[in-house]
């Protein structure tokens, strides 16, 4: 009997999910009885199974598995010819009957994360008991319980903020719960914020502060990351979307229990501004800093600025990274990415893609050099932006001298011209070797970069340099690459989480203290400065409501590509707005400047409020679990 309770009831039953595959688990319970306690009978086997709750982390190594970055308005794709999964929901086609990105059960693009989570307690359940793995220390068994803590808390996480009301699934079921017990109800989202940090601060107290066996271990999991996720728990807790919102007042399960609160609560925000404060104190125990560039190649400090800010993302392992995920290495998504720039390799298009393409919207994201939106700007010439000029000698480190671009690419940002590429501009490289040999692109029809063949090809004008690593090369129909891994959390996003938690609870000051470290990195002046030399609006940064949209542009600009734009225009309950625009990009089927120049609409994006805030559970699996409820609008 001992072994039938051990044996573990899949999590995907008990909410509903793939039933027919559960029937299938227990006609082989025998086979599974001894396939756990062979997992848990030394070191070496319980590591494989620790391994086994690492392996749900998202994958980002494509654009086919990062709903974040496929699946708002940051790039686009040409179409038909692509169906990326996660960019299905961009173009406004997520339903209820087969979910884009379906994390609740596991299917059509998304990982399962009950599936992860029944891991993760069946590791627990084995480790925890000292019995088992006997050849395992004590610190070490400490420490891997608070690994897998921190996972399941972390998919927990990813459920929340994708479904709001979640099922916890604290524990698994054994074999022989009744069909109601297995039918569990979806907790409240303040309950389910709770359960969370209760894990966490669990998990927090046996992490190592940093990773000394970087060989072997880089990747696991630390106290920073830990904090860091909590910080970002509670921040996105204290977010319009989940604090208080009407949107969902009346939204209830079946027992009438209310599933959102309904009060605005600004104890949150002060709760995530004291986290974010505790892992910033933390990633300075273990030295981190925002990243800047060194080299022994001969630079410009132009281009050693940009190469500060793209490799802030894209050097492995580098002094700003928190969380890397080690087994999620981006690869794949650099060949997307890259531009065939290299003039030996002009028709090389299997190793340099052309796709994962920036809208012209987001590109208008980015400040001028002046600090503040291009909009705002009362020296830069907003109205002409798409009026042709030719870049002189003082522009060459940023475009193409003396070939004609629009004026929007002048007088920009540094991340700019670090995270894009464009008709005009340049792409430095390693191999590159110095300023002079940065390579060109020129895009329009006739020339070196435009549209080749029906496939591959920028579709918007515009290639995300950012997600390529410099030290990449092409060849001869391939192309070789540093791999890095996904920076899954950073200390710039850190700082801006800071920032903004500090404006919600009314510390602006303070709040621009940290959005100041983070301008400073990219070559900006600090807030204050800029809005009252340059803005239009020179009081912006005084109220609350001004500095929380200085702060929140900051964030798209800094972060952006990396996912975190899909969350955060969802938890600020901004997507309705940005979400219900026409995608456009620049008519790239044109030769001359001024032709070529003009912004074509590629699609019209459509966001129904508030039914999209929320993914919706399949249909089928509200069948199999009567006591859960649908999202509202589903």
């Amino acid at each position: 009997m001992k072994k039938i309770y051990t044996i573990i009831l899949t999590m995907l039953w008990s909410l509903g999910g793939l039933f027919s595959s559960c029937t299938d688990y227990l006609d082989v319970v025998p086979d599974n009885i001894a396939t756990l306690d062979n997992s848990f009978t030394n070191r070496n086997e319980a590591e494989k199974y620790l391994f086994t709750c690492y392996s749900y982390l998202p994958d980002n190594n494509t654009g086919w598995g990062n709903t974040g970055l496929m699946g708002a308005d940051e790039v686009w794709v040409f179409y038909p010819g692509n169906s990326h999964t996660p960019w299905q929901i961009a173009r406004g086609n997520q339903n209820a009957n087969d979910p884009y990105m379906n994390c609740w059960d596991g299917s059509n693009g998304g990982k399962s994360y009950y599936k992860a989570i029944r891991d993760c307690n069946i590791f627990l359940e084995y480790v925890e008991d000292r019995t088992k793995v006997q050849d395992l220390s004590i610190s070490m068994r400490l420490r891997w319980i608070s690994e897998v803590k921190f996972l399941k808390a972390y998919y927990h996480f990813q459920l929340f903020r994708m479904y709001g009301p979640i099922v916890i699934a604290d524990k698994n079921l054994p074999v022989y719960s009744s069909p109601d017990e297995v039918r569990l109800k979806r907790s409240p989202v303040d309950e389910a914020v709770q359960y969370i940090s209760d894990l966490l601060d669990e998990a927090i107290t046996e992490l190592p502060q940093d990773i000394t066996n970087r060989v072997e271990e880089l990747g696991r999991v630390t106290k920073p990351a830990a904090l860091m996720l909590k910080a970002k728990l509670w921040l996105t807790a204290a977010s319009p979307l989940f604090n208080g919102n009407p949107d969902y007042a009346d939204f209830v399960d079946k027992d009438g229990e209310h599933l959102f609160n309904s009060v605005y609560d600004v104890t949150k925000w002060e709760k995530a501004a004291s986290i974010c404060k505790a892992a910033i104190e933390s990633c300075e125990e273990n030295f981190m800093k925002l990243y800047t560039f060194t080299s022994y190649l001969p630079l410009s400090d132009d281009i050693k600025l940009q190469m500060s800010i793209r490799n802030s993302f894209s050097e492995k392992w580098n002094s700003e990274l928190i969380w890397g995920l080690s087994g999620r290495r981006v690869n794949e998504l650099q060949v997307d990415c890259m531009a065939r720039v290299d003039p030996q390799y002009l028709l090389n298009m299997w190793a340099a893609r052309d796709l994962m393409n920036p809208t012209l919207h987001i590109t208008d994201q980015y400040y001028t050099e002046n600090g503040v939106p291009m909009n705002e700007d009362k020296i830069w010439n907003y109205s002409g932006r798409y009026d042709i000029s030719v870049p002189n000698h003082e522009n060459r480190f940023k475009l193409v001298e003396g070939y004609a671009t629009a004026n929007i690419h002048f007088g920009r940002e540094p991340r700019f011209y670090a995270n894009l590429a464009f008709d005009g501009s340049l792409w430095f490289m390693e191999n590159n070797r110095s300023d002079d040999n940065a390579w060109t692109v020129k895009a329009r029809v006739g020339q070196p970069q435009a549209k080749l063949g029906t496939y591959n090809y920028t579709v918007t004008g515009y290639w995300t340099k950012k997600l390529v690593n410099w030290k990449y090369v092409l060849s001869d129909n391939s192309s070789t690459y540093e791999e890095y891994p996904w920076p899954e959390f950073r200390l710039s996003d850190l700082y801006l989480m800071y920032a903004e938690a500090l404006n919600e609870t009314g510390k602006q000051d303070e709040a621009i203290v940290w959005l100041d470290k983070v301008r400073e990195r990219a070559g900006l002046k600090g807030v204050k400065e800029s809005w009252t030399q340059f803005s239009t609006k020179p009081n912006k940064f005084a109220s609350a409501d001004g500095l929380r949209e200085i702060i929140h542009q900051e964030r798209t600009i800094e972060l952006m590509f990396e996912g975190q734009r899909f969350w955060d225009i969802r938890r600020w309950k901004e997507a309705d707005k940005v979400m219900n625009k026409k995608v456009y990009g620049w008519d790239i089927d044109q030769e001359i400047p001024e032709a070529y120049y003009r912004p074509k609409m590629l699609f019209s994006q459509e966001f129904v409020a508030p039914r999209d805030y929320l993914f919706p559970i399949k249909k089928y699996t509200l069948l199999l679990n009567t006591n859960l409820v649908q999202n509202p609008g589903w």
